[in-house]
């Protein structure tokens, strides 16, 4: 039985609405936060869906608040889900000692090891539950769902379209991390999530994905140069040499200047709805 949610506010926006809601999740067993950007054109009937994935820190506010997705997404005729970025309040001990684990930090997988497998769910989160509960109360159109993230979410959207492209007809990301198994975020958060198995990591980890042979929509990613995570954390090149590698379709485009803010993921908005809309609107 889907669980009911309850709206926190809405904001009339760009002839849409822009909405902030909250349930209780089964699948995390905690409360958990959903924002919702529904265009004027889900008035009149179902629309194209995109799910976006924040990253590291961020909220389900987040991106309705810095991203100028709305105004867009209104002119094409998409809804916007995000959601937050972890549980809150499971009271695993450190579980907020760190900005870049824990709370905050759920990495988009289904942990397996005690005490995180309760609790941090957010794959099972993202792909059914929410999902579910979005096509079921939401005019959202279930054959046209894409997704999209930035920096731990564009991680997390790589992934899950690996992992379930009988799910998502459209994906991209803003500065993923695309090597999550090689560097320090990822081999932090899959450690105490997965367990010291490297192997386990493959299955979360969109460059060993395309490497053992998962495909996904054609994929965009903007990356800026001026990011001060590219070098030792993101790693684009080595998920451009799988894509190479492998035969998966990529538009890897690297920009001058820009670092690994908001300022950078909004001047590029545009083109990535865009893409999605090509994808999803045949």
């Amino acid at each position: 039985m889907m669980t009911a949610f309850e709206t926190r506010s809405t904001h009339a926006c760009f002839g849409g609405v822009q909405g902030f809601y909250q349930h209780q999740s089964n699948v995390i067993g905690l409360p958990m936060r959903f924002a919702v950007y529904q265009p004027p054109q889900a008035q009149q009937g179902k629309v194209p869906v995109l799910f976006y994935l924040a990253g590291l820190t961020c909220t389900e506010e987040t991106f309705a608040i810095k991203a100028g997705a709305q105004r867009l997404a209104a002119e094409y005729g998409v809804m916007i889900v995000t959601m937050d970025t972890s549980p809150r309040g499971a009271g695993i001990t450190g579980e907020a000692d760190a900005w870049d684990f824990g709370v905050g930090a759920g990495f988009y997988v289904d942990a397996t090891q005690e005490p995180w497998s309760k609790n941090y769910r957010m794959e099972s989160y993202v792909t059914q539950e929410l999902r579910e509960l979005i096509l079921r109360h939401f005019p959202a159109n279930k054959s046209k769902v894409g997704i999209f993230g930035h920096s731990m979410g564009g991680h997390g959207a790589l992934v899950l379209a690996l992992r379930h492209p009988e799910l998502y007809q459209s994906v991209s990301a803003f500065a993923p991390i695309a090597a999550p198994s090689q560097c320090p975020w990822g081999q932090k958060a899959f450690s105490h999530y997965l367990g010291d198995n490297q192997q386990t990591w493959r299955a979360y980890d969109a460059t060993a994905l395309i490497e053992d042979g998962k495909k996904a929509p054609p994929i965009l990613i903007d990356q800026g140069l001026n990011d001060q995570f590219l070098a030792n954390q993101l790693y684009p090149e080595l998920l451009e040499a799988a894509c190479q590698q492998h035969g998966q379709s990529l538009n890897l485009r690297r920009h001058e200047n820009y670092d690994h803010g908001y300022y950078f993921i909004s001047s590029f908005m545009a083109d990535h709805l865009a893409h999605h809309v090509q994808c999803l609107i045949v």
